[in-house]
This record gives C-alpha cells, structure tokens and sequence, in this order.
C-alpha cells in the first residue's frame, strides 16, 4: 500500500508552492471585472463583408472609442466590451461603423449595466460565496456529529475549498493581466459549482474514514490512509470522465462559455487534488496535534536556541 498519509507534509507543501503565486497576482493585480461587476456595456456585431479585429478596434477609436475589449469568436463574430452608452449613442455607432468599414453591421445582443446594478452584483456574489461556505461548514458538521470532534471535519473541509477558490480565481488573476480575460457572472456560477464538486469530493474520502473508523481500532493516520486507498479508484476516475467532457466544451463550445468551462476544468482539477492530499491529510495533523512541523525551518531555529 502507498503512504499517502505518511507523505502529508510534502503534499501540503506542493500546495503551498502552487497557492503563493496565486495570492500574489491576487494581492498586486487582483482579478479584471466584466461589465457585470462594473458599469459597461457589451455587444455582439456581425458584418456582411469581412472585416478584422484590428480594423473595427481603429473604426471605435475613430469614433471615441478607445478603450474597448474586442474578442473575436469563432461563428465570425464580434463581442464588444465598452464604456456604458445608451440606446441612442448605440444607434449613433452602428450607423458610424456601416459608414467606416462599408458594410452592414448586425447587432445581435446589446446589454448595459450600471454603477448601481454592477455594485450590488459584486455584493450579492460575495454572500453568495460566503453563505454557501458556512452552509457547507455547517452541514459536515452535523453529519459528521457522531465523531470525536466533528467541527474539524468542517474546518477541514472549508481549509481544502479555499485553497480550490484560491488556486482558480489566482490563475484567472494572472490570464486577467497576462491575456486581459475579464470575470463575469458565469464565472461566479464556475465557482459556485466548483465549490459544491470539490465539497462533494471530500466528503467521499470522509464518509469512508467515518466506516473504517466504525470499525477499526487502528492509529488514525492509518485509517485515513487505508480509507484513502479505498476511495482512490472513484476519485481519480469521476474528475477523469468529467475532464473530458468539459475539454470538449471548451474547444467546441464557443467563446461565450469558454472561461466558465475553464473554471470547472481547474476546479475539477485541484478539487479531487485537495480531497485527497489536502482536506484528509490536515484532519490527520489535527488529530495528532503536528502544527508545528508546518514551521518553516523549526527544527533549525530550534537548535539554535
């Protein structure tokens, strides 16, 4: 049988080495918001003569509008990301770009999002996220009561989905200044979900150290390694299957669900990771009260003293 419990230190510290450059880009750049988390306005245009990225980006210029995020997708179309204009400042600008690139442009979506509706979007995704954390917290704790202290299964579990939280929304952080990728609504939705799957992942592994635990009298750290081993097949093979659906989504499904897809692929990814190498393994140097090994460097600095 391989040690999986036995080599707890190094896979925290894998963690650790992959959520430092996360927390980084996210304290220095943080993450670039859609028009949904600030004021804006986003379309989608269709031309009937060709036209490129580069000769509508200097058509907006022309026209006042500079700052603007164009991304071209693969049905030949434009979405447009923008200041907030109006319904008559748009008219205004599809009849300039008919004019500048001597076509007929097709506005196919047209949305605008205020101050005051962007504001309370960032609002109510943060609670949403927070409530859903605290419900998880709460519930593992209820249905893991018969275990000598329960709330630690939940700790443990909450420890494990904020380095999955970490690690997506640091990697959206630096494609936001690394490829200006912009967050919206859809990705609130990823995240959400990846909250619930990798939740759901950690409390495969628990639910069998619980059943081993009900039944053996061995050391803890190798109950949860036999409990581990045991669930191992299922963990690797569901995110597996899953993967490869969401990687079809993701090169075929289009540009609008592109990034939502990618954040499920890098949830799935770190989530069934965290279920096994993280939630499980902290539970074990809870129980055997190891924080201190965690210190960089203790045994150095102790022998100094």
């Amino acid at each position: 049988m391989f040690d999986f419990v036995g080599k707890r230190f190094w896979f925290l510290l894998f963690s650790t080495i992959i959520v430092i450059p996360c927390i980084i880009s996210l304290a220095v750049a943080g993450l670039k918001p859609g028009i949904e988390f600030r004021s804006g306005t986003t379309m989608t245009l269709a031309f009937s003569t060709e036209v490129n990225e580069t000769q509508l980006r200097t058509a907006l210029a022309d026209m006042g509008y500079s700052n603007t995020v164009i991304q071209h997708t693969s049905d030949n179309d434009f979405i447009v990301r923008m200041e907030q204009i109006n319904n008559e400042q748009n008219s205004l600008l599809i009849s300039a770009l008919d004019g500048s690139l001597d076509t007929v442009t097709d506005q196919k979506e047209f949305a605008t999002v205020s101050q005051t509706v962007a504001a309370e979007t960032v609002r109510n995704a943060i609670i949403a996220v927070i409530s859903a954390s605290v419900g998880i917290m709460l519930y593992i704790t209820f249905a893991f009561r018969r275990m000598p202290k329960p709330f630690r299964w939940g700790i443990c579990a909450i420890i494990a989905l904020v380095h999955n939280v970490l690690v997506v929304t640091g990697i959206f952080s630096i494609l936001g200044w690394a490829a200006g990728v912009e967050i919206d609504a859809l990705f609130i939705t990823g995240m959400l979900t990846v909250v619930g799957y990798s939740v759901h992942d950690t409390i495969v592994v628990f639910d069998r150290i619980r059943e081993n635990m009900l039944r053996s009298s061995g050391k803890f750290e190798n109950v949860v390694n036999a409990s581990i081993l045991q669930t191992l097949t299922r963990s690797i093979i569901t995110p597996i299957t899953l993967i490869f659906v969401l990687l079809a989504l993701f090169i075929l499904g289009g540009a609008t669900i592109r990034y939502f897809t990618l954040v499920l692929i890098i949830g799935c990814i770190t989530g069934t990771y965290s279920s096994i190498f993280n939630a499980s393994q902290i539970l074990v140097i809870w129980e055997n009260k190891e924080w201190s090994r965690l210190i960089p460097f203790r045994k150095r600095v102790d022998s100094q003293v």
